[in-house]
């Protein structure tokens, strides 16, 4: 097994995945960096490992799930930058603005749902990992990857329809 042809790509998948947990930019480089650490010293187990993403996620997640309840569970938007800027420093469009408030309010959303939730979420329809992929990373059963994609899915139509309602 070669690391850096193997794991290095890895690190991407790895950081969104520990992003839509922790909610934190920040803790989720920290998480990146402390699951390659670990990969690295297991390097010589990793032979063994049928599905190696699954395994390098299934580190990732329990690493980031251990980092936030050490952080108390603190509800950071995973895109702050965005909502730091001042309306006035904000340039283009009048549908640009739109868009990032369209997305603000999306990310809310989905940052609002349950953390299994939001992984699954993450996982199929941003990563587009199959429902055994995520199964095998979750150790769940694929039927209740799909119970709890369809949940969260509905949970932000719900939202997205009673914001729409206001506006009509």
């Amino acid at each position: 097994m070669d690391f850096k042809h193997d794991i290095l790509p890895l690190k991407n998948i790895i950081f969104r995945t520990a992003l839509r947990i922790v909610l934190n930019r920040e803790e989720a480089e920290d998480i990146v960096q402390d699951t390659l650490v670990k990969l690295w010293e297991r390097r010589d187990e990793l032979e063994k490992v049928e599905n190696l993403e699954a395994f390098a996620l299934t580190m990732a997640r329990n690493l980031s799930i251990d980092r936030k309840e050490k952080l108390e569970n603190q509800n950071i938007s995973f895109d702050d930058e965005v909502h730091d800027l001042p309306d006035e420093g904000r340039s283009g469009s009048d549908s640009q603005i739109m868009r990032e408030e369209t997305r603000g309010f999306i990310a809310n959303i989905i940052n609002a749902l349950p953390e299994k939730q939001r992984t699954i979420l993450q996982l199929r329809d941003i990563e587009g990992k199959s429902y055994k992929e995520i199964a095998d990373t979750l150790s769940i059963s694929e039927s209740d990857v799909k119970v709890t994609l369809f949940r969260a899915r509905n949970e932000l139509k719900e939202k997205i329809l009673q914001k729409k309602s206001l506006f009509l």
